[in-house]
């Protein structure tokens, strides 16, 4: 009876240690705007189906300017940039489980969030701060990650 046990053990811990995944891939996407491919990161890295999308401000993308009309414009085409980005990776706002956002004046707070709500109606968990100095002036910075 011990030999078995002892058998059975060693069938188990071999077993596992067969087991163990290899590490998984990470693909470092390039960015869909032609204009962004010399920035020192990338837009959108994938690990484990999970999309990890680089912080987006309220830039239109055909202009590269930010839009005008203060934190709601600026929140609503930050947003509409995140989802154009993850529908390009076959993926959508839906699958959002985490957003990140960094305001410029926290005073901001409820209207940004009224506009939020609109888009998120999931409720992904969320981390919101402020801070100065944003990226070319904007007064907000969003990013997330989402399930592909």
């Amino acid at each position: 009876m011990k030999n078995l046990l002892f058998i059975i053990t060693l069938f188990f811990f071999f077993g596992n240690i067969s087991c163990v995944k290899n590490s998984p891939e990470i693909v470092f996407h390039k960015s869909h705007e032609p204009k962004k491919g010399d920035a020192p990161f990338s837009d959108v890295v994938e690990a484990n189906g999970f999309l990890f999308l680089a912080g987006q401000v309220g830039m239109d993308h055909k202009t590269r300017t930010l839009v005008k009309g203060g934190i709601e414009a600026e929140t609503k085409q930050c947003l509409e940039n995140i989802k154009a980005v993850l529908e390009q990776h076959d993926s959508g706002l839906d699958h959002v489980v985490k957003c990140t956002v960094i305001l410029k004046d926290i005073n901001d707070f409820a209207a940004f969030n009224s506009i939020y709500k609109s888009y998120f109606p999931k409720k992904p968990a969320r981390t919101t701060f402020a801070a100065s100095g944003l990226a070319v002036g904007s007064s907000i910075e969003i990013d997330v990650i989402a399930v592909k």
